[in-house]
């Protein structure tokens, strides 16, 4: 056998043996969830937000930014998650069904359009009519799906609307219950007169699209007075509230 195939089977199995190690880090990565709290302008609770925290057994005091883990796990994962999500919601539905407060999961389009084949998990969300699924703006779905195909999985939210590639065009492809404005957006524009009137204006026009618009990312009182006098319909953010462990939902605040 000639030297340079030995090199290349080699590198190959070196290649191997770095994609497995890889995987397998991402396989061995453990998931907790907080929600952070989301309140109309008139300071009433309208709904949680689930968020993931990830971290490696590793170094159990590091988190992993939850964007990077999704993107390195198969979607079959990424359901599992959802289906986990789901599950502890289920738990507390009481809760949501007294206080009339929806719960919303982040989800990407593929993971959305593999769930519908997931039967026991559609029977789950059957059951929880209060939740909604919070899509990212930047979505890309297989070519051979549409934004109706996933419009069948419920009401939907669309997340970070300023931050990719998403535009008036893509609202006109499916209703969205309510969008979110993302924070970069936001401050950007209340930088100067005419951004703030720019966005009073942005809230307005994005309100014929959906039933309200939610602005993300809310830090200060005086962020908060903007959104209070702006056709907003709600917010979230540290100013509001910062997020805390899911098992702590009934403590939540109804109202500020």
């Amino acid at each position: 056998m000639k030297l340079k195939q030995v090199i290349q089977r080699l590198n190959y199995s070196e290649a191997s043996i770095e994609s497995l190690q890889e995987r397998r880090f991402w396989l061995q990565c453990e998931r907790a969830y907080t929600y952070q709290p989301i309140y109309k302008t008139d300071g009433r609770l309208m709904a949680v937000e689930v968020l993931t925290i990830v971290t490696h057994p590793s170094q159990p005091d590091q988190r992993i930014p939850p964007d990077r883990y999704f993107s390195e796990v198969a979607v079959r994962q990424r359901v599992d998650v959802v289906h986990e999500q789901i599950a502890l919601l289920a738990k507390q539905k009481d809760f949501f069904e007294q206080h009339g407060v929806l719960a919303s999961v982040n989800v990407d389009g593929p993971t959305l359009i593999a769930m519908r084949s997931n039967k026991t998990l559609r029977a789950l969300i059957d059951t929880v009519p209060w939740i909604r699924f919070e899509l990212v703006e930047h979505i890309r779905l297989p070519q051979d799906s549409t934004f109706a195909t996933i419009s069948e999985m419920g009401p939907l939210w669309l997340d970070d609307f300023g931050t990719g590639m998403a535009n008036f065009s893509a609202l006109s492809e499916v209703h969205y219950d309510y969008i979110k404005v993302s924070r970069d957006l936001f401050i950007m524009l209340r930088k100067t007169p005419e951004g703030r009137n720019l966005f009073t204006l942005l809230i307005q026009l994005m309100n014929r699209y959906c039933q309200g618009v939610i602005v993300e990312g809310v830090e200060t009182l005086d962020e908060w007075r903007d959104v209070q006098n702006s056709p907003a319909f709600a917010a979230q953010g540290y100013f509001l509230s910062r997020p805390v462990p899911l098992d702590t939902l009934e403590n939540v605040l109804l109202e500020l």
